[in-house]
């Protein structure tokens, strides 16, 4: 089930009976949420934490602790749980988050609050990382009181994704999440991990810090008793500082004061034991804290002690010769591929006794493998197109965590890189009533694509058909319009489009699917044309309407047709010119007018005998 064997859940977790998380927002990293799982309305603890009601979840009901009276804060009182739904994923997914690193806390309950009296069984993933596994049945404390667990995560995509997985019968359950931003070279182990909390205590002092007392930590670290991890093996005494200890609070890691303030030494020439309950075949960070407090070690030399884990001598350490008094001096150290499941750390003396202020024990999980980026937003946008329902739990990484399923439909593979890809989508008869986003041509892996039996409408995207894809069937849905060029230049091998609406001419490339062995169906498609079950297009007819060929002949009609115009114009225009527009010389005009006076004249008198002889009238005319 799960890439590495842990059942911590129980080892490296809080027992709070308090507050969970409360501190000053530190510079700069300032960016803090705290989020009541389950509740309706903002709250605000005895440490003035601001606790906001519940948001950001993808589905799933709230409910009540059963018995409310034995949690001191609201916080504690309320959840949410999540349906049963075979391994789905349900999530709360926090958005708008500087990139960065943060810490992230969450709160674990159960008290009974379905009435079964008995503790579920599931996983939760960060960032598509398996992180907690949560087994029955649990311990009876954290059953009743519930139990606090942290990690330091990288969110290198602006939000974060908290993820739970059920397991048989039972329903994922959360109480709180926190998230706190912390300095990015904080704890720096290697890129490619998350650091799960396994203990951090605080020697020579109670629990304190964020949730058990005001003590400031900047990144909100809760410290317990050293009691919790310490053997019983010879005498122990416990000293405090009679002054401030320098070197503290600084970058990246900014460790409190107060973790150096106080410290455990052994007396009688013994040694110093702390077991670490882990899990095998995984590696640890331990991060070791020292200063030295005791004004009676005034040079170096006086106090040494070698640092053993499980039998290695990994360090030798003399305080005042590293720092001084009243400094604080860290050293950290990994544990490779531990193959037990105790992690033991002694500090045996060389000269005087072994002295430490507090310990942390990590376990560096490797990240799981990432769907690509680019594939990440193509299936957040055919979430969206496609209006997939939430009970498919489309949420978080659509491969990640890679021991559990795809999301509903979709099937990955595994690339050369280490990356994820899908490779394929099955959402037939599924109800769907979307379309198909544009944003599927980022699917570069996609083989098969089946979206038949839904209601989906708009036109095909003319992303559709990579390189890649070999199996298409949106049949029966209410698809529109024409078939994208991408379409032919694909290999598919298997074409159904049968029953929708689409037109136009069909490309030659893809009736030839059929010719070579392949299987097409484009029937019901009333507007289609050209294939060999449909009919004839028109002339000049192409898929798109109007072919390349009906196009320029139309062009060229047009061009003919106008150019005839502009001819007709222009004679027309020449012979009005040569009517109204001629001009003559002056001597021409002159003598125009002159004959002009002449013809009327010799009209007139015409006119005047033919008007005379009409009534026979004959002149006679003198002789002289």
């Amino acid at each position: 089930m799960s890439p590495f064997p842990f059942s911590f859940f129980f080892l490296f977790l809080f027992f709070l009976p308090s507050s969970s998380s409360s501190f000053p927002l530190h510079y700069p990293y300032n960016f803090s949420l705290h989020i009541d799982c389950g509740s309706l309305s903002n709250s605000s603890d005895i440490f003035n934490t601001t606790w906001v009601s519940d948001r950001y979840f993808t589905g799933g009901s709230i409910s009540v602790v059963s018995e409310p009276l034995h949690f001191q804060h609201t916080q504690e009182k309320t959840l949410r749980y999540f349906p049963i739904s075979s391994g789905k994923k349900n999530c709360y997914i926090i958005p708008n988050l500087p990139l960065g690193k943060y810490q992230l806390r969450t709160f674990t309950v159960y008290d009974n609050y379905n009435g079964k009296g008995h503790s579920p069984s599931f996983d939760v993933s960060v960032e598509g990382t398996v992180v907690f596994q949560w087994r029955s049945p649990w311990h009876e404390s954290i059953t009743r009181s519930g139990a606090y667990s942290d990690l330091f995560v990288a969110v290198n995509d602006g939000e974060a994704d908290v993820c739970f997985y059920s397991i048989a019968t039972d329903s994922p359950v959360i109480g709180s999440i926190e998230v706190m931003q912390v300095d990015s070279g904080s704890y720096l182990v290697n890129d490619g991990s998350i650091l799960v909390n396994y203990g951090r205590f605080s020697s020579g002092s109670g629990q304190w810090g964020p949730g058990f007392t005001n003590d400031s930590d900047r990144f909100g670290r809760s410290w317990q008793s050293d009691a919790v991890f310490r053997a019983k093996i010879g005498g122990i005494k416990a000293i405090s500082a009679v002054k401030n200890v320098v070197n503290v609070d600084r970058p990246p890691n900014y460790f409190p004061m107060k973790l150096y303030l106080s410290a455990i030494t052994a007396v009688g020439g013994g040694f110093l034991e702390y077991i670490l309950p882990v899990d095998a075949k995984l590696d640890y960070l331990l991060w070791f804290h020292f200063a030295e407090i005791d004004v009676s070690v005034n040079k170096e030399g006086k106090r040494v002690f070698d640092v053993e884990v499980n039998g290695v001598n990994v360090s030798r350490v003399d305080i005042y010769k590293e720092v001084g008094s009243f400094a604080a001096y860290d050293f950290s150290y990994v544990v490779k591929n531990l193959s037990d499941t105790k992690l033991i750390v002694r500090l045996v003396p060389v000269v005087g006794a072994p002295v430490i202020c507090g310990l942390e024990n990590y376990a560096i999980i490797p990240d799981d493998l990432k769907t690509l980026p680019q594939q990440v937003v193509a299936m957040k946008a055919l979430k969206e197109s496609l209006k997939v329902p939430d009970r498919m739990g489309w949420n978080g990484d659509p491969c990640a965590p890679t021991t559990w399923d795809a999301w509903e439909g979709v099937t990955c593979h595994t690339t050369k890189n280490r990356s994820l890809v899908i490779s394929q989508i099955d959402l037939g008869s599924q109800g769907l009533k979307g379309y198909i986003s544009d944003q599927i041509g980022l699917l570069s892996n996609l083989v098969s694509l089946n979206l038949s039996s839904n209601s989906l409408g708009g036109s095909l995207p003319w992303g559709l058909g990579q390189k890649s894809l070999v199996k298409l069937d949106l049949s029966n849905n209410k698809f529109t319009g024409p078939l994208p060029d991408s379409l032919a230049s694909s290999v598919l091998q298997i074409v159904y489009l049968n029953g929708n609406a689409l037109e136009g001419q069909v490309p030659e490339e893809l009736l030839s699917i059929g010719v070579h062995g392949g299987a097409i169906d484009l029937s019901g498609n009333k507007g289609l044309c050209g294939g060999p079950t449909l009919p004839d297009c028109p002339l000049f007819w192409s898929k798109n309407g109007l072919s390349t060929a009906g196009k320029v002949a139309i062009g060229i009609s047009s061009l003919v047709f106008i150019c005839v115009v502009l001819l007709v114009a222009y004679i027309c225009y020449k012979r009005r010119q040569n009517d109204y527009d001629f001009g003559l010389p002056h001597e021409m005009m002159s003598l125009a007018a002159k004959r002009n006076r002449y013809q009327r004249q010799k009209s007139l008198m015409t006119l005047e005998m033919e008007s005379q002889h009409a009534k026979g009238f004959i002149p006679t005319y003198n002789a002289t």
